[in-house]
């Protein structure tokens, strides 16, 4: 494995943040090493510093795709936590659906949800299945489920909906899986009338919001804690400004928005914390 040196870290990390908004101090070395010592070794760079210089001087920035999918951090699995996904069966879903409802009964009831950090798709699907099982009739709605990531690896699969035995049995029942995943070989896949239901795109959530509309759901778990205190007030102010007035935030278990953005409160629903706008 390819080691880095001590005059590289800086450079390489200054790089990632600059493309990603991910930051990484000196101590996660080993970070480096074990994500982006095979791409180095790939292209014949025997140092890091060569690999940095390659990848600016790319201008398909392909090497830079390669290294944001390296270094993201994919973590995920279906109906994660599960407290949030009870908070979207309970509350969250049935107040929009209610506040959104139009007078009108021939006109559809409009819901935008947003995974802002979808990954691989899990949560999005997760969502999804949700909807699915607690809105009996569909064709009245038009929900726009929307998942971005910032890797192109994790949006082929969750654009696909593939998962190997190891990912569904990470918080799937067997219920789940057999109404809504085929079997694929050695793998599952998630069955059209779910994969029908979402939609995937590359998104950096440290560049300007520009055409993705109001939300009336926002999920960002999980992914503002590899960013700086700066950036996290740059994400959630714009968040807030995607956000409908009613509508809800949902960060990760270990998140808070105290001393990050005064625009959003906390609340609580049984022993789930969730934001919305003050």
């Amino acid at each position: 494995m390819l080691k880095i040196q001590t005059g590289e870290l800086k450079v390489i990390a200054q790089y990632i943040h600059s493309v990603s908004g991910i930051y990484l101090d000196h101590s996660k070395s080993y970070l480096f090493e074990t994500r982006l010592s095979s791409i180095a070794e790939k292209l014949g760079c025997a140092s890091y510093q060569e690999l940095y210089n390659k990848a600016r001087s790319d201008g398909s920035k392909t090497i830079e795709r390669q290294i944001v999918d390296a270094i993201s951090t994919n973590e995920t699995l279906f109906f994660r936590d599960k407290a949030p996904f009870e908070l979207l069966q309970h509350k969250m879903l049935p107040e929009i659906i209610d506040a959104r409802t139009p007078a009108a009964p021939n006109l559809k009831t409009p819901v935008k949800i947003w995974s802002a950090a979808a990954s691989t798709g899990q949560e999005l699907y997760s969502i999804a299945i949700i909807i699915k099982e607690l809105v009996r009739d569909l064709p009245r709605y038009q929900f726009t489920l929307l998942g971005t990531d910032i890797s192109d690896a994790a949006l082929a699969q969750a654009s696909y909906g593939k998962y190997n035995r190891f990912e569904i049995e990470r918080g799937l029942d067997q219920r789940s899986l057999q109404r809504y995943f085929t079997l694929f070989g050695d793998s599952w896949k998630i069955k059209d009338e779910i994969r029908s239901m979402v939609s995937f795109r590359k998104y950096n959530l440290m560049q300007p919001f520009t055409g993705l509309g109001k939300f009336d759901i926002i999920f960002c778990r999980n992914v503002a804690i590899y960013f700086t205190l700066e950036d996290r007030k740059v994400l959630f102010n714009k968040i807030a400004d995607s956000l409908a007035d009613d509508g809800f935030l949902v960060i990760g278990s270990t998140e808070s928005l105290t001393g990050v953005c005064p625009r959003f409160v906390p609340k609580r629903h049984l022993r789930t914390i969730f934001y919305q706008k003050s």
